[in-house]
């Protein structure tokens, strides 16, 4: 499935996976509530998000737009729709996944007295989120269950034949 030089190691992610760990990082979150509101980060913090305002009983979201990647292509940082509006005092921030961190710190400078939440970190970013569930290498793609389709896997012992 990895197709960037970069990302030796594929991790896909099922529904019910994302969804348990959504639900791991509710518990953890749910002692240092109460939230005003939480703020996803678009796309990838949307399905977590809902997740998590469900388990945590908050009505009130927003979303901040940050466009950082082209498939695995990573790019400029680009707000295309800011959150709301104060230093971020009482919010909960959501988001997916933090890799190397850049939209972390777009989001960060945007709402510096929020809480920021992930479902998976990695290394370069995890130093930027508050609380996190899962820590994956940095050379892994994560493959979340909204971004792949069912199909046949070919066994290791094969992959690792046609590399030799």
């Amino acid at each position: 499935m990895a197709e960037h030089a970069s990302f030796r190691k594929d991790f896909p992610v099922s529904w019910e996976e994302l969804h348990r760990n959504a639900r791991a990082l509710a518990w953890r979150l749910a002692e240092l509530g109460p939230w005003k509101g939480i703020v996803a980060i678009t796309r990838g913090g949307l399905v977590p998000a809902a997740i998590l305002a469900r388990e945590l009983d908050v009505r009130l979201i927003d979303t901040v737009c940050v466009s950082t990647y082209d498939h695995q292509e990573q790019r400029e940082s680009k707000i295309l729709k800011a959150p709301v509006e104060g230093d971020g005092e009482g919010w909960l921030i959501v988001d997916d996944l933090v890799d190397t961190g850049r939209t972390a710190r777009v989001v960060r400078d945007l709402l510096p007295k929020a809480h920021f939440a992930t479902v998976y970190a990695k290394p370069a970013g995890r130093p930027l989120v508050d609380t996190f569930i899962t820590e994956v290498s940095q050379d892994t793609w994560i493959f979340f269950p909204w971004d792949i389709e069912y199909r046949y896997a070919e066994p290791i012992a094969e992959i690792r034949a046609q590399k030799r």
